[in-house]
């Protein structure tokens, strides 16, 4: 078509072209508005982040149907805020006081305060058996008439799979206390704190291990003066299943440092056995067997027994400061009771997704790989994760569930986000956070009085930058709900 603008009609028709366009715009703006707030919108912009690289759903927990959605459909990687899925289920199947069980057996003949026989513990897949817990286990054994063992420490692990696990898989950083492996007798994390004190007067740094393991010799790092900067890259660790050392310097100006890491070298089997060896001589006792992997003897007689805390306090270890280890043992736990066989991860996954199922949510692009979230596998859509917190605070265990969540501007992951604004103090928020992944899901307290479940999560190269929008959608939902 040729143009003639010099055609008295042709300025008029250009007016109604741009009118048209403009007109256009303004309903395509609207219809984004509708879907999502001005303020988020605006937050994805400024930090880059397209639209089609996040889903969100937001929903009255009293009503039909959600506020508005965002991609509510497609699967996203939802970091660590798979843990509600998780602990939502936990609590559901297993109920908030479900607890776990760690016993002491023995074999052979007790003369005195001396065993002539084996001591046994079986693991129930505590996933909080920490120091101070293993301590008083300890001393119900000891309060049981034995201080000397004169047979071996046998351990049955046998409550989960002993399947290969590589701590390396994930990151390539498997001395990463987080990338510790499930364990069915899961000793303080299979974590060692590393604590280094220099001493000017002595030219040395001292290096001392919590907790305390038996006949684990530790090279300290040289001695140095200057700045503390980068004093974890200076140290130049070698964290071996025997022995530990530190190659390189630790300046004086540090003063004291604790370096929590995963000795990821040393079985589970080899870390239980070197707390025991230490704890238990620390506690009088004496032990000069072997430690050894085994199932309890048809013959062995229970002694002591440690009960865990109730699932409805360990879950907010979970949810509140993101503990990934924890989580995998709990999923491993719901595989072990709803199959009642050895859990393993599939197992764990196909009660998940059954679960799910019951509740009318669609599974089909759910996928769940270890409970935690620590994962690039595990995917979910924003909808399916905003109707199970709809259906979890219609639940009987929504109290335990919502407590859990860290208190947006106060406590957990959330502590130190949105302290000034409205929302502190009124909404319970789980965060997840990988390479590429940004997320947030939780309820919200409107200032209007109405709850609403809450889900942005955010996969792209720049999720990083994604806070601030998923700050400002938390933030409208109580100033708007």
């Amino acid at each position: 078509m040729v143009i003639d603008e010099m055609n008295p009609t042709y300025p008029m028709r250009i007016f109604k072209t741009l009118q048209a366009f403009t007109c256009l715009f303004l309903l395509v703006g609207v219809a984004l508005a509708q879907e999502l707030p001005l303020p988020v919108a605006d937050a994805l912009a400024r930090a880059g982040i397209p639209f089609n690289a996040v889903g969100i759903y937001v929903q009255d927990v009293t009503a039909g149907k959600p506020v508005f959605m965002l991609n509510p459909a497609l699967p996203f990687n939802p970091a660590s805020t798979m843990k509600l899925v998780t602990t939502d289920a936990a609590l559901e199947l297993l109920g908030p006081t479900f607890s776990w069980k760690t016993q002491a057996y023995v074999t052979g003949s007790q003369t005195g305060d001396v065993l002539q026989g084996d001591l046994i513990i079986k693991g129930g897949g505590d996933p909080k058996l920490v120091i101070e817990n293993f301590w008083l286990f300890l001393r119900r054994i000891r309060a049981a008439g034995i201080r000397e063992i004169r047979g071996n420490l046998l351990l049955d692990r046998s409550v989960f799979e002993q399947g290969s696990y590589d701590p390396a898989l994930f990151d390539g950083e498997p001395l990463k206390p987080y990338n510790a492996g499930p364990d069915g007798l899961l000793l303080n994390y299979k974590a060692i704190s590393f604590i280094f004190q220099p001493d000017e007067a002595s030219g040395l740094v001292k290096v001392t291990t919590d907790p305390p393991i038996a006949d684990y010799p530790v090279t300290g790092p040289r001695l140095t003066n200057g700045d503390c900067g980068d004093w974890h890259g200076k140290l130049q660790p070698a964290i071996e299943d025997r022995s530990a050392r530190f190659s390189g310097s630790f300046s004086a100006a540090c003063g004291e440092k604790s370096w929590y890491m995963h000795p990821y070298l040393m079985s589970h089997a080899q870390y239980f056995g070197a707390v025991f060896r230490q704890m238990w001589r620390d506690a009088g006792g004496v032990f000069k067997g072997e430690v050894k992997n085994g199932m309890l003897p048809a013959d062995a007689r229970l002694i002591a027994e440690w009960q865990s805390p109730a699932l409805s306090e360990v879950i907010r270890d979970i949810n509140k400061y993101s503990n990934n280890v924890m989580a995998r043992q709990l999923l491993l736990t719901l595989a072990t009771d709803i199959y009642q066989r050895p859990g393993n991860p599939e197992r764990g996954a196909s009660v998940i997704k059954g679960w799910l199922h019951n509740k009318g949510i669609d599974v089909q692009d759910v996928a769940v790989d270890n409970g935690s979230g620590l994962s690039r596998m595990a995917r979910i859509p924003a909808g399916a994760m905003g109707k199970m917190l709809v259906a979890a605070f219609r639940s009987p265990t929504m109290p335990e569930f919502i407590s859990s969540m860290p208190l947006v501007g106060y406590d957990g992951t959330m502590r130190r986000r949105l302290t000034t604004r409205g929302i502190a103090g009124n909404a319970h928020v789980k965060t997840g956070s990988l390479d590429d992944v940004r997320s947030v899901a939780g309820y919200v307290l409107a200032a209007s009085g109405r709850r609403y479940a809450v889900v942005c999560l955010i996969n792209h190269a720049n999720a990083a930058r994604g806070q601030a929008a998923q700050d400002a959608l938390l933030q409208w939902v109580y100033e708007r709900g």
